[in-house]
């Protein structure tokens, strides 16, 4: 089958092609492992709760092993959509996020757990933690943006503040929730968008500063939000309050030391430390397989954001920007995702409710990521077929490469 016939295919909407010339393995070797590692530490830090508060130790490893198998199964899906589908029909994914935001603050669809609404429920049942879908959502509106009014993005401040006030309006749902912490990675992962993809060095700082400044009003707005947002400063001042988390976080990373006490051997998951199979994995990894598994850890993640850079990079050179803003809106979104979650653990940002991507447990979290890294593989694997094309003409020195666009 020549190259030309699977293009024309693709573009049908049927993807036609070679694993081994366009699916970039180490990328998916990167997941795997992150998975497997998630799978075996979550199983190890909930065990003792799961079998305490329902009976069956293998409760959270049985869901989020569910969650881990709808998500490859959308990956799956993502890897066979063109991404050109997704471009096209930006405008009602970003309807879609806000339809979902709106909807989960509607009594009956909302449904509240430690006095936060972020779950959108059906019959009583949550279904989806709405922040995680929206986010990615919201992503692949600006990605088409910064293509569309690419020039307008780089030559007016209004061609800014457009998609700016709307990713405002969906910060300020988020807040109403609320979740304070998706939206600061919401906020986050816009701004550095918008920034690469051409707008002016003035508009992005005035704007990130004016951001910024509003965050910490509304922090001193809500004593609660304040105090948590404090605590992290000096947790042993109250330790049995608001810095109880991260004492106990900081005692397991300390009893870790540099080989850990062993998988399953967590003294500080029994009991002590508050949601240690969700927010405070990472501090169970360190204590069981201490600085070295630590290290080892935050490498492979380093790998996938690198990884994912790259794809960014070449979607870049081959001038798929929409696709080159997605890449790299990923990247910050996993980088940041993960900084946070970490540091939280270790007592340099205040404590934060962020899972840690492909690790802790949250199913909802679980599939919107596995979604994400499925359009990347389809990104990478569009960008290999397109480079594939500049087939070799001539012989001897008048050899050239010829790229199609």
């Amino acid at each position: 089958m020549t190259v030309a016939t699977t293009m024309r295919k693709a573009h049908a909407g049927r993807t036609v092609f070679d694993l081994d010339q366009h699916i970039d393995w180490v990328f998916v070797l990167i997941v795997a492992t992150l998975l497997c590692v998630g799978l075996v530490m979550l199983t190890s830090a909930s065990i003792s709760l799961a079998d305490r508060n329902t009976g069956n130790p293998l409760f959270y490893f049985e869901r989020q092993l569910l969650a881990v198998v709808i998500g490859l199964c959308g990956a799956a899906f993502m890897l066979w959509v063109p991404t050109s589908v997704w471009e096209r029909y930006a405008l009602l994914l970003v309807c879609l996020a806000l339809g979902m935001l709106i909807a989960v603050l509607i009594p009956g669809l909302g449904n509240t757990v430690n006095g936060s609404t972020r779950w959108l429920s059906i019959g009583g049942i949550s279904i989806m933690q709405v922040s995680e879908p929206a986010r990615l959502l919201m992503l692949m509106y600006l990605s088409g943006y910064a293509v569309r009014h690419r020039a307008e993005l780089q030559e007016r401040f209004i061609g800014f503040a457009k998609p700016m006030s709307l990713v405002g309006l969906t910060c300020l749902l988020l807040l109403l929730e609320p979740d304070f912490g998706a939206s600061v990675v919401m906020l986050t992962v816009s701004l550095a968008v918008l920034f690469i993809a051409g707008a002016r060095l003035r508009d992005f700082l005035v704007s990130s500063l004016s951001i910024g400044s509003l965050l910490v009003m509304i922090a001193f707005m809500s004593p609660y939000r304040l105090k948590r947002l404090t605590g992290f400063l000096d947790p042993w001042s109250d330790p049995f309050g608001t810095g109880f988390q991260l004492v106990q976080s900081l005692i397991a990373i300390g009893s870790g030391q540099w080989f850990g006490v062993g998988l399953g051997g967590s003294v500080q998951k029994l009991f002590y430390l508050p949601e240690a199979h969700t927010d405070f994995v990472f501090a169970v990894i360190a204590e069981e397989f201490g600085l070295i598994g630590s290290v080892l850890l935050i490498t492979v993640f380093v790998a996938l954001v690198w990884r994912v850079l790259r794809i960014a990079a070449n979607s870049a050179a081959l001038g798929r920007l929409y696709q080159a803003n997605l890449s790299f809106g990923v990247a910050i979104w996993l980088g940041v995702q993960v900084f946070i979650n970490i540091g939280v653990n270790m007592g340099i940002l205040p404590t934060k409710g962020l899972t840690l991507p492909l690790i802790s447990y949250g199913r909802s979290s679980m599939l919107i990521t596995l979604l994400a890294l499925g359009l990347l593989l389809r990104i990478e694997m569009e960008n290999r077929q397109i480079a594939s094309q500049g087939v070799v003409k001539g012989k001897g020195k008048g050899r050239r490469r010829v790229r199609k666009r």
